[in-house]
């Protein structure tokens, strides 16, 4: 069976000019089957909100896609003209963005926002608009809101703005959703909240969802299936209980361990473990693995970090200086 999402090789860069270019995105590859939650997850500055915008054909004017292919729904995005990727933006594939503040209008009210989404790919009138839009809102959990499709976005708290929004993303009943750190700017019971909605319609509505986190915390109940980016290459990816539970790649392994969910700390000023190094520059990117300088295995323990009988089936991916599998 087809995959919904593929990509392959994809490289995308920012800079312009004589300046080496700064590779954002390095050669990944990954499929998202229809239905699917997959995790993308890794440290700021990896790449993984360059690839969200890549797909939506968002990238700013600095960027630009190097080389590769993202089929989706058997058409090549990177292919399509600026009109086509329009009508399927909101249509067939969403974005839920990681500050709701800054993705909705300021002088809209929040119901007309919802129904310009809906306006914009089926021929509904201004009234049966706003009817889907009230019921858009009830579904995100905020019908108990009187008259809330008429407030404008500055007087809703947070959470309830990141609910306007993913009813805008779920409008149209795209098939796929992308989440870039849906619950980064929420307190930790919002979060929560949140990331319950997002898997209840992910389940209900039949999609796909893309969660961009650099929190396992925030993946662990949600998807099923975790890819580990870091500076642009895909490092890892499995299962989401086997990439928390036993990550493979020396990466994965120090990112878990800098996560307070599965450290145990004495007392609240023990420190957290903390990967030594700095991350590689990224307009000179290594031949190999990218992670070697900082790997506190050594180049001789990591090769040899899984052993033969041991490697992982089809469904586990790591790649590890001389390992990739």
């Amino acid at each position: 069976m087809q995959p919904l999402l593929q990509v392959r090789d994809l490289a995308v860069c920012y800079g312009s000019g004589d300046r080496r270019p700064i590779v954002a995105v390095d050669g990944l590859s990954f499929d998202l089957a229809a239905g699917e939650a997959v995790g993308l997850l890794g440290e700021s500055g990896c790449g993984k909100t360059t690839l969200g915008l890549t797909l939506l054909g968002l990238l700013p004017g600095a960027g630009y896609v190097r080389s590769g292919a993202v089929n989706f729904m058997e058409v090549d995005l990177l292919r399509m003209g600026e009109r086509e990727v329009q009508k399927m933006r909101g249509a067939r594939i969403s974005m839920v963005y990681q500050e709701p503040g800054m993705a909705l209008n300021p002088v809209l009210r929040v119901g007309d926002q919802i129904a310009e989404v809906l306006r914009a790919h089926r021929p509904l009138s201004r009234t049966r608009a706003m009817e889907e839009a009230e019921a858009l809102l009830a579904e995100v959990g905020l019908a108990s809101h009187a008259g809330i499709s008429k407030a404008y976005p500055h007087q809703l708290s947070g959470g309830e703005k990141q609910r306007v929004v993913i009813a805008q993303a779920v409008a149209c009943r795209p098939a796929l959703i992308i989440a870039d750190e849906p619950t980064s700017a929420l307190d930790a019971a919002t979060q929560t909240e949140i990331l319950t909605l997002l898997k209840t319609l992910q389940a209900k509505l039949e999609m796909a969802l893309l969660l961009i986190s650099h929190d396992p915390g925030a993946l662990e109940n949600v998807v099923d299936r975790i890819l580990v980016m870091y500076a642009g290459r895909l490092v890892e990816e499995g299962p989401a209980y086997d990439v928390l539970l036993e990550p493979l790649h020396p990466y994965t392994r120090g990112l878990l361990r800098a996560w307070p969910g599965t450290t145990r700390v004495q007392n609240h000023r023990e420190l957290l473990p903390v990967i030594p190094g700095d991350s590689p520059d990224l307009a000179r990117l290594p031949v190999g693995c990218a992670f070697e300088s900082r790997c506190p295995d050594g180049r001789s323990l990591c090769r040899t970090s899984i052993p033969e009988e041991s490697r992982p089936e089809a469904s586990r991916r790591v790649a590890c200086f001389n390992y990739a599998n």
